[in-house]
């Protein structure tokens, strides 16, 4: 797996707050029960995403966590550049010391090619768009249907 299981779920956490914006604040024991999250796991990605500046929380009956951000402004490449830092673009693919083009791997080249092309979808990616797609049904977000009264 490329990104670490805190990375692939706050992603999914902040497309469900995506998918979600016209509700002001989501409880995180609806996010993490309905995407199979433990609770305290989930609120501790939520702390640190929270600490950037990507969420808000409030505390109370109606409380949760929204997006501190609109979600156009918020590219997977900024979520993944704050959970899981520049290993996905920087560490050799096959976990190597010292791989660079002068001293490469057996998979430098290619790897060099893909990881440029991929921080460049990255980029561009954003959580809006994502929950567009969602939303008119051509990605899924979790397994199984459930619908928010």
């Amino acid at each position: 797996m490329l990104l670490s299981k805190s990375c692939v779920y706050g992603i999914r956490a902040l497309l469900y707050l995506s998918v979600n914006r016209d509700r002001e604040y989501v409880p995180i024991s609806e996010i993490s029960e309905l995407l199979g999250i433990s609770f305290h796991f989930l609120t501790k990605i939520l702390q640190e995403l929270t600490a950037v500046g990507i969420v808000k929380s409030r505390k109370g009956i109606k409380g949760g966590v929204a997006l501190a951000q609109p979600a156009d402004k918020i590219t997977l490449y900024n979520i993944i550049m704050h959970l899981d830092g520049e290993a996905l673009f920087n560490e050799c693919v096959l976990g190597l010391p010292g791989c660079a083009d002068d001293n490469p791997c057996s998979m430098h080249k290619i790897w060099s090619s893909v990881k440029k092309e991929l921080q460049g979808n990255l980029q561009t990616e954003t959580l809006a768009h994502l929950a567009r797609q969602i939303d008119e049904g051509n990605i899924r977000l979790y397994d199984y249907n459930f619908a928010i009264d």
